[in-house]
């Protein structure tokens, strides 16, 4: 059997070896999966021993998956949906959580943005110049940030080499076109060497995208009704219901373009590396109108975000020869991020600017009778400000360290895995004293985590595991000082400084099945929370309340968050069957599904969790040429908060070739793919504007990617 070659130099982060590129057009691709190598927090392990729920994407499946934004990339994945508001920003959704509860990392650190305060706010991490993204679910996530809670996404490029070329060069590109958004993709990266031990590297990317077809109404079914009935109550009103319940075919305000730029190098010995990085990223998108459906509502806005950021990045690693520790590890990034919400006359409504820098050390322990693990450091420190008339936070600083260890004994069919994090928060809300808007002082939190856990060898190829969790969390500088309307959401929003700390229990239960033509892997889990946090509409005159010592009127509805005990539980699995082999192909067959239910204890069910979905699909593979259908199916909805409305089920049927017309040898693979073929009105629960904004319709797409 082949075994898999780990690359030098790899950062903390979950990082994927492939198995070989011959075993990967001849098996099933999740069979394929469970013989890598994850790198989990850091410590070296099949995927097949991991005690927690993992998804990798990467080579061929992330050519054919890609998209603008790393929520639609990943939405195919078992226990994964996105934000989906509209085309531009989409952040993932993972076992129902999303937003504060889900890191989001680039090569082991934070993407240093503002995504995770609102789901209008794009990810700053572009999946164009991804080499491989792996979503790490369950406790061991809990390493990566107390907020991790519902999981960790982590997206590996190559902006700082990892080793020397072996012809003295590297050169990678992608290009692509959507039709559904007149979608215009490109991408490429090279590293040159300098002598033998130095690597420079350069990478350059170009999206621009028209509005957005759909496969039917902006409107959803029950706000079309709403509308036209306000259309016939109000014929003469300004707003024009009639025109707005009619609006089909395309999301008005989607279009987007986006660049990106970034230099890096490398220092490269055979006992360690050393690697620096700068990059760019800007961006001009729209995001989908909330239309008003009432007489006396507001005029509906079209707000355009103008998105900068300028990143340096930092990787170190050293082998220390043996003893206690096998080597070190150390990770920085720091940015300075600023976007403009812009009104529909191009002036400038709000300002956000965001200065970050995040870092871990890590010290990783040598194997010793099958005892491994490593331990380390990680510290966070932002500066917020949001700027305006409809700034809803004060300027606030977010200062954070935690200490965290896992560690690992193999005793062959027996395996344990034990973590903790100690993290310390401290929240500043600097307001000035003239400024009554706003709460003004400071929070510290300290949380406690841990887990333990261990899975058993019952049988060739299968292995099953239980893991035990206690996690806390501190609440968010938003979820703390938010007292203003958001123009990008359309929403008032209005935190509590009184929050106390968010915890939880959990169990988690695994089931691994790797053998030769099938693979299974399955969790099963329940999460209960103490003083959860979450955001509910209540009357305006909480709001109205709350803003009457600065004197601002509140039109907008009103979304105030609130703590309350609540439970998680849900499951997801996948597997794969060869069917049958019929010359130079594997007919492959799998099968994915996840479900969560989730309730705020006498309250109800917890808003815009994703429902049932189940996703079937049959594959022709070979050396040269896969052929794929898939068919996924998203259930109804029907378990609402509040004002929150049900969601209507769908089904989207696929299909792809992808070719590699001068062989397997030869990376080069030409992908075509048919998404929505039959142009269905789909729309994710997980979305706060599914009643306006509709996944994208029909969508033809081809994509050419290359490496030399």
């Amino acid at each position: 059997m082949l075994k898999p070659a780990l690359l030098s130099g790899l950062s903390a982060a979950a990082l994927v070896v492939p198995f070989s590129a011959a075993v990967a057009q001849t098996a099933p691709q999740p069979t394929n999966r469970g013989r890598e190598i994850v790198v989990t927090a850091p410590v070296l392990q099949s995927e097949a021993d991991v005690l927690s729920g993992t998804s990798i994407v990467t080579g061929d499946e992330l050519v054919r998956s890609i998209r603008p934004t790393i929520g639609e990339t990943l939405a195919r994945q078992p226990g994964v949906s996105a934000t989906s508001f509209g085309p531009n920003a989409s952040r993932p959704v993972l076992r129902g959580f999303q937003g504060e509860r889900i890191r989001v990392l680039t090569d082991g650190i934070g993407s240093i943005d503002v995504s995770n305060t609102s789901v209008d706010h794009a990810v700053v991490i572009n999946p164009l110049l991804a080499e491989r993204v792996e979503v790490l679910r369950g406790p061991s996530a809990l390493l990566f940030g107390s907020s991790a809670v519902g999981g960790v996404v982590n997206v590996i490029d190559s902006r700082i080499p990892r080793s020397v070329p072996e012809n003295g060069y590297r050169l990678s590109g992608i290009a692509g076109y959507g039709s559904a958004a007149n979608e215009r993709s490109v991408a490429g990266a090279t590293d040159v060497a300098i002598g033998k031990q130095f690597v420079v590297h350069a990478d350059g990317s170009y999206l621009k995208t028209d509005d957005l077809k759909i496969g039917g109404y902006v409107l959803s079914r029950r706000a079309r009704a709403e509308a036209l009935a306000s259309a016939a109550q109000a014929p003469n009103d300004p707003l024009d219901f009639a025109n707005t319940a009619n609006l089909r075919g395309r999301l008005p305000n989607t279009a987007s373009e986006t660049w990106t730029a970034g230099v890096g190098g490398a220092f490269i010995a055979d006992n360690g590396s050393l690697g620096v990085s700068y990059s760019h990223y800007d961006s001009l998108y729209g995001v989908p109108i909330r239309y008003a459906l009432a007489p006396g509502g507001e005029e509906p806005e079209a707000p355009r975000l103008s998105l900068v950021q300028n990143r340096v990045d930092l990787r170190g690693e050293i082998e220390t020869g043996g003893g206690f520790l096998e080597r070190i590890r150390l990770r920085a990034g720091m940015a300075d991020y600023r976007h403009f919400e812009l009104e529909e006359d191009g002036e400038v409504g709000t300002a956000f600017y965001n200065k970050g820098i995040e870092g871990r050390l890590e010290l990783v322990q040598a194997k010793r009778d099958g005892w491994q693990g490593a331990s380390g450091v990680q510290f966070f420190n932002r500066d917020f400000d949001v700027q305006g008339e409809e700034a809803f936070l004060p300027r606030n600083n977010t200062a954070q360290v935690g200490l965290f260890t896992l560690q690992q004994l193999d005793r062959g069919a027996f395996k344990m895995e034990a973590g903790a994090r100690y993290e310390h928060t401290s929240l500043t809300a600097r307001t000035a004293v003239t400024d009554d808007r706003f709460f003004r002082g400071q929070r510290s939190f300290d949380a406690f985590s841990g887990s333990i856990g261990a899975s058993y060898g019952f049988a060739p190829d299968w292995r099953a595991g239980l893991n035990l969790s206690r996690t806390e969390r501190a609440p968010s500088a938003e979820e703390l000082f938010a007292n203003g309307p958001h123009a990008g959401t359309e929403a008032y929003e209005l935190g509590n400084p009184d929050f106390r700390k968010e915890s939880s229990w959990g169990i988690e239960a695994t089931l691994h099945g790797h053998g030769e033509g099938y693979s299974f892997d399955a969790s099963a889990y329940y999460n209960r929370f103490s003083n959860y946090i979450y955001d509910a509409f209540v009357p305006a005159a909480a709001c109205v309340n709350a803003a009457a010592p600065s004197g601002r009127d509140v039109d907008l509805p009103c979304f105030q968050y609130a703590q309350a005990d609540a439970r998680y539980y849900g499951i997801e699995a996948e597997g794969s069957l060869r069917l049958a082999t019929i010359g130079t192909y594997a007919i492959n067959a799998d099968l994915l599904g996840d479900y969560v239910n989730a309730q705020i204890l006498n309250n109800g069910p917890a808003p815009r969790i994703p429902p049932l979905r189940l996703l079937g699909g049959l594959e022709a593979q070979s050396d040269r040429v896969n052929a794929r259908v898939e068919v996924e199916r998203s259930f109804k909805q029907s378990r609402v908060m509040g004002v929150e409305t049900p969601t209507d089920g769908f089904t989207l049927v696929n299909a792809s070739v992808q070719l590699k017309p001068w062989g397997p040898l030869n990376p080069t693979t030409l992908t075509l793919s048919a998404n929505n073929i039959f142009d269905v009105d789909a729309r994710r629960h997980a979305s706060v504007l599914k009643d306006f904004a509709p996944l994208s319709g029909r969508d033809l797409r081809a994509t050419l990617s290359f490496k030399l």
